[in-house]
């Protein structure tokens, strides 16, 4: 439940303001005549509740009930215990890196925040970062220039972080960069949420904090790269494995 808190507190007034519509359009419905309207009132009242409910129960499947920060979908894809060089890339948000420094030990990871996301203005970013400290030996990055050596890397990790790169201009350079940096049978795994139905359906106008299928495809390919495989990580997240 940890991550779903986060959501929680990152989300609390938009939460608020919504509890606080349903309750005034709920009680308005018993001050209208129109029994339309009164109608209307009460279903839009329900509707913004399950609504909220909808959302935190999707974020605690997403977060807090799957395999998006386990990594168990990479079995057969990775091995980590003959992985030497792996890049994490998180926006101002990890709760990924202690877990893999852990479980292997030999791994050179290098832990990675995107310069400039929009995470490092919200003002829960400071209860997050109590609960998943950030990596003592974390990076600064800009997304069109990676500090590494080319071909020097076997994996390149970016879990539900390159939204956060608005430009999509930008977003095809950091992919040239992955490219550049990459050794030539490494990966890059891309776990993020789409803009897609589903998500509209759980997360309403959230939903445009992410970007659609097709715009991935688009920077991914444009870089020069190709997607080798789309997983289904939950109903609510895809992970891209993206070869040279």
């Amino acid at each position: 439940m940890k991550i779903t808190k986060l959501v929680i507190l990152f989300n609390y007034q938009k939460i608020l303001l919504g509890i606080i519509v349903s309750i005034v359009l709920f009680g308005l419905s018993f001050f209208i005549n129109s029994s339309v309207f009164v109608l209307l009132f009460r279903v839009l009242s329900v509707l913004i509740i399950l609504n909220i409910i909808a959302s935190l129960v999707a974020s605690y499947i997403l977060y807090d009930n799957s395999d998006l920060y386990e990594l168990n979908n990479l079995k057969g894809i990775i091995d980590w215990n003959k992985t030497k060089n792996t890049i994490l890339v998180h926006a101002s948000f990890d709760p990924l890196s202690k877990n893999l420094e852990e479980k292997y030990p030999n791994l050179n990871l290098t832990v990675c925040d995107v310069f400039g996301n929009r995470h490092e203005q919200e003002k829960g970013i400071e209860t997050s970062k109590k609960i998943f400290p950030p990596n003592p030996k974390e990076i600064k990055i800009k997304p069109h220039q990676l500090p590494f050596e080319d071909c020097s890397q076997d994996v390149i990790l970016a879990i539900t972080a390159l939204h956060e790169i608005l430009d999509h201009d930008q977003r095809v350079l950091f992919f040239q960069e992955a490219k550049r940096v990459l050794k030539n049978d490494g990966l890059i795994i891309v776990s993020e949420q789409f803009r897609d139905f589903i998500n509209f359906v759980f997360f309403n106008i959230g939903a445009f904090h992410f970007l659609s299928k097709k715009k991935w495809k688009k920077a991914i390919s444009e870089a020069g790269l190709e997607i080798a495989e789309n997983k289904k990580i939950t109903p609510f997240a895809n992970m891209l494995i993206v070869r040279k």
